[in-house]
């Protein structure tokens, strides 16, 4: 459900492709093909609060039966069988987007307690190299992780990051083989030697070090998935490791934070609405640990440490989105010693933060749009960085380095590809570090970026970014895709795809909507897309199609949409609601079993989901959310062409979801159109986890849009 966003945006949806060619051809229909698969129909029956729902594919959940593999593998066949037709595309499709990347590339190099850190990729391998070297004259470079030698003979591989000891001598890491999010293993390597250490520690989520380079801090999961204790490991040790904390409110999921200064750790307990910081001094870490402030609910606050103070972004009712207070090193729990450094502002949402020695900088979100402002220490004189295009994307990356004087942030637009900077705070002036390359050739000028605003059912105004090729002429008669996700929070911030310009080329228009839900336009604009007023979300992105057939953009019958998790809620709620806005859907592993997930709590992340939908053991909520439940609301209507994909490891959506969703619109809907589910059967919700394959799986994807209005070159 939540965390598959940024991973979904940064995977499935952020390559791309050229071709210019549209050679328009019959495009066939359902009852071209041999009949899909249909799914046994064994009814089993709900009641919640009178009302009785019967679900025919409750069964389809179970993947110990073999009837349910069975049943996956043969949608998977019917799906090859449809889409065969279109290998030729794809595999011209995937071989723009690798002309569009360059293949072996590496990072720009990161400073962190003398030495650099990179990584790259290498042609003709599916992970990336992770090394570093010596902030030294003529010092070699040392390999630390290989994952591509990690991932031999396995049919996954996720590699979710390391983290070294403050002497430079260990690297703690996680990995998975089963391409889910959850079930990470750590372990630590001795990066002297490449060896690992015997440590196998299952079901990690997040991990610090100690600064006597031998404690390890850790968080593991419970049955649901949910991060909920706290353990202390001691390198080498047979003792039995420690718990240090343990979190029972199943609202709230814990993680661990190091200061930047390297004086604390902290516990961090947070729920959709509310936060609680614990700490633990690195240079003791056998004491207990101490809250900072305490729980309040529905306030959120996030802790910066200086070498003599602490800031907190703090959030409650009043503050939506967020405020600055610095607060002494001692005896802040009495509030009338904190002081506002940065005052509330209703149009100016706080992203993040960051504190140096000197300066505090911030990352802004005003009207949709990032900017950057840095505040000195020393004088309180502040400045911004200024961006100029109209639409554009800016992420703060900050500096690690306490005593630094500069940071880095990377800036990217539809048609501009991602390019780091690294900002000189004294001299205020920014270097461009690396440009995306793009070895068959980009020219921004070629294309249009324009910013719309559809007005929603209530008024509203609802931000959209949009581009196409250079000469589009605006008759209604061009083919056009929509993407958004609008939930958690998570702006649909807009993006330089390799991928995306496959579809470009082709003569797509690409639309991306910031609806309510996100956090676009603020928190307030989160707040309204949520709990009973989350079918906002849905009635924005209606208004976005429709704003583009009525601004004669596109039309209904060459409309796509497309949304991942969350985002494919989106689409199962408006494919009921507005079918006949859309010529096609993707639905990229979506929940749409909203009231099965949402009442079982041993399903992963569903008791700490109540915050964001609703508890449906509540009657009003139970209501509200069936009445919007993609799977609950299909009904005997025609429905666009529709591809739905899950992965059979997934543990944030269940693959039962996507595949009760495919099985019950082919027993409703009253069309000829597609109806298609692709399974991987080897990963999760971030679909393939090589590169590689990443790619194929965004070209059939592609294929499949651009099959479905007839392009097939």
């Amino acid at each position: 459900m939540k965390t598959i966003v940024k991973l979904l945006a940064a995977g499935t949806f952020l390559l791309s492709v050229a071709s210019c060619n549209q050679q328009k051809t019959t495009i066939l229909k359902q009852s071209d093909f041999p009949h899909p698969p249909i799914a046994t129909q064994t009814p089993q029956t709900f009641t919640e609060f009178g009302n009785e729902r019967v679900d025919n594919y409750y069964w389809l959940r179970d993947k110990t039966n073999p009837a349910v593999i069975d049943y996956l593998n043969a949608e998977n066949a019917y799906t090859d069988t449809v889409m065969s037709s279109t290998k030729g595309l794809q595999e011209k499709i995937y071989n723009e987007i690798m002309g569009r990347i360059k293949d072996a590339d590496e990072s720009y190099p990161l400073l962190i307690r003398g030495y650099f850190y990179y990584n790259r990729t290498l042609s003709g391998k599916q992970y990336r190299v992770y090394c570093r070297q010596a902030d030294t004259t003529g010092a070699a470079e040392e390999v630390i992780f290989d994952v591509n030698a990690m991932a031999e003979g396995k049919k996954a591989m996720r590699f979710s990051g390391y983290s070294v000891s403050p002497d430079n001598k260990l690297a703690a890491y996680t990995f998975n083989e089963t391409g889910s999010f959850a079930d990470y293993t750590l372990k630590v390597r001795n990066l002297e030697t490449g060896e690992d250490f015997s440590e196998n520690i299952p079901m990690v989520t997040s991990y610090e070090w100690a600064n006597d380079n031998k404690t390890i801090f850790y968080v593991v999961v419970d049955k649901a998935l949910r991060p909920h204790k706290v353990f202390r490991h001691t390198l080498g040790s047979a003792a039995k490791d420690v718990l240090v904390y343990e979190e029972t409110d199943a609202r709230f999921n814990l993680y661990l934070d190091k200061t930047k200064t390297d004086k604390e750790i902290f516990i961090v307990s947070s729920s959709s609405t509310t936060s609680e910081y614990r700490y633990i001094a690195a240079d003791k870490p056998m004491d207990k640990p101490q809250v900072f402030l305490p729980r309040v609910q529905g306030v959120e606050y996030s802790v910066y440490a200086h070498s003599d103070k602490y800031f907190i972004r703090y959030k409650d009712r009043e503050n939506l989105n967020g405020k600055i207070y610095e607060l002494p090193a001692t005896g802040y729990q009495d509030k009338s010693t904190w002081k506002e450094f940065v005052a509330h502002d209703p149009a100016v949402r706080i992203e993040g933060v960051d504190v140096l020695r000197n300066y505090l900088i911030l990352d802004l979100r005003k009207k949709g749009l990032n900017e950057i402002k840095y505040i000195s220490l020393a004088d309180g004189q502040s400045g911004e960085i200024t961006f100029p295009e109209p639409v554009y994307t800016v992420g703060l990356n900050g500096n690690p380095e306490f005593e630094a004087n500069t940071i880095r942030y990377s800036y990217t637009s539809l048609n501009r590809p991602s390019t780091l900077y690294e900002f000189d705070l004294i001299k205020r002036e920014s270097t461009k570090l690396k440009e995306q390359e793009i070895p068959s050739g980009f020219n921004a000028d070629d294309y249009i970026v324009e910013r719309l605003w559809a007005k929603a059912h209530d008024g509203t105004e609802v931000p959209m970014a949009i581009v196409y090729k250079k000469g589009l002429k605006k008759n209604g008669k061009s083919p056009a895709l929509l993407y958004s996700y609008g939930s958690y929070g998570s702006s649909s911030d807009v993006y330089f795809s390799p991928a995306y310009y496959s579809l470009i080329d082709r003569g797509y228009i690409l639309a991306i909507a910031q609806i309510r839900g996100g956090s676009d336009l603020g928190e307030q604009w989160y707040e309204d897309g949520k709990l009973l007023k989350k079918k906002n979300t849905f009635n924005d992105f209606i208004a976005c199609a429709e704003k583009l057939i009525a601004d004669k953009y596109t039309s209904a019958d060459k409309l796509a949409a497309m949304g991942g998790s969350a985002g494919g809620l989106l689409m199962g709620a408006v494919v009921n609601m507005r079918p006949d806005l859309f010529n096609t859907i993707v639905a990229a592993v979506p929940f749409v079993d909203v009231i099965n997930t949402m009442l079982d709590t041993s399903l992963p992340l569903t008791t700490q989901e109540y915050e964001e939908w609703g508890n449906p053991n509540e009657e009003e909520y139970y209501k509200y959310m069936l009445s919007y439940s993609p799977y609950d609301n299909v009904t005997a209507q025609h429905y666009p062409n529709i591809l739905a994909t899950g992965g059979l490891n997934d543990s944030q959506v269940g693959f039962h979801e996507p595949s009760k969703w495919v099985a019950k619109l082919r027993a409703n809907k009253t069309d000829d159109n597609i109806v298609l589910l692709y399974m991987n059967m080897e990963s999760g919700h971030g679909g393939a986890t090589g590169r590689y394959d990443r790619i194929k799986e965004t070209a059939f994807e592609w294929a499949f849009i651009l099959n479905r209005t007839g392009i097939n070159e």
